[in-house]
């Protein structure tokens, strides 16, 4: 068994030597103070990110997909993240998804044993039928899970694009990858624990990855959700909330243009904005992908 102790998300926090010392109040505290670091290794991070980005929408607009692949609290950020995208930005759950060792059964029980199989890894990758138009994103906080290994191997053998995202260094567990992002945010307030600050520092890099991805597909106008599927209470309120910050409609208004579309934003502010009926609205939307950007100029003729 190789010794892992030498990994930064195995090293002791000097910090927190005491923690079982500490009043709640001091304990909050460290924990306080560690978790800034997230942040900073996001900045140091920024350029692999936005690598990642790049890489990853110019394979969805070519009909490619996105795969998070991951074990254990890894594995979990990555389907916690794909699940977010269809009801944030209304694409289909085909177009990001989540690859977790063991499967649905170990979002809500620990399968840790998995992670060890590397074969499974490449498993997954081959019944998910990825391509060379496909992006496999591995996640592993210290690195060196086979199972995440073993299904970048596999992308990498079916062509595919691979992102290796990891918590440690590059010279403690170097790795061939098209895009490689260290997010080091060093050793955890409880020792080895990385679904501490190494959990939230992930969940942070997958936020900007998924978001990212999805203003360069045009699924944003400026700083809004306008690709939202509409399907609760909370989320038309939203839409209507966009609808009349973008036009000079009133609430009232702005709720009957929303059915007027049959609750599609971009289609929506086609419509206003340009005085096109609906399918007329829907067409140049299609012909420029739904960039509503692009399609608002196209119809306004600028």
């Amino acid at each position: 068994m190789e010794d892992r102790g030498h990994l930064l998300t195995e090293q002791n926090n000097p910090n927190s030597w005491n923690l079982d010392e500490l009043s709640t109040l001091e304990m909050v505290d460290v924990f306080n103070q560690e978790d800034q670091r997230t942040v900073d290794a996001i900045a140091q991070a920024r350029t692999s990110l936005a690598q990642a980005i790049n890489l990853t929408a110019a394979s969805l607009r070519e009909g490619g997909r996105l795969f998070y692949v991951g074990a254990g609290t890894s594995g979990r950020l990555g389907v916690l993240d794909a699940a977010e995208c269809p009801p944030t930005f209304c694409t289909s759950p085909e177009l990001v998804q989540g690859i977790l060792a063991g499967g649905a059964a170990a979002l809500l029980r620990s399968s840790e044993a998995l992670e060890d199989e590397d074969g499974a890894g490449k498993d997954a990758i081959i019944a998910h039928k990825v391509t060379a138009r496909d992006v496999v994103v591995g996640i592993t906080a210290g690195g060196t899970t086979p199972y995440v290994h073993g299904a970048l191997t596999a992308a990498k053998q079916c062509g595919a694009h691979t992102v290796f995202i990891a918590c440690v260094p590059a010279e403690q567990v170097p790795v061939e990858a098209d895009v490689d992002i260290r997010l080091i945010v060093g050793p955890e307030v409880l020792a080895g624990s990385t679904r501490l600050k190494a959990g939230t520092v992930t969940k942070l890099a997958l936020n900007i990855l998924s978001t990212g991805v999805m203003v360069k597909l045009g699924k944003v106008y400026g700083n809004r959700m306008v690709d939202v599927a509409v399907t609760n209470t909370k989320l038309r309120d939203r839409a209507m909330r966009i609808l009349q910050d973008l036009t000079d409609l009133d609430r009232e208004q702005a709720s009957e243009l929303l059915d007027q579309s049959d609750l599609q934003v971009k289609v929506a502010l086609v419509m206003h904005l340009a005085g096109l009926e609906k399918a007329a609205a829907m067409e140049v939307l299609a012909a420029q992908d739904g960039n509503l950007r692009v399609a608002l100029a196209i119809a306004q003729g600028e």
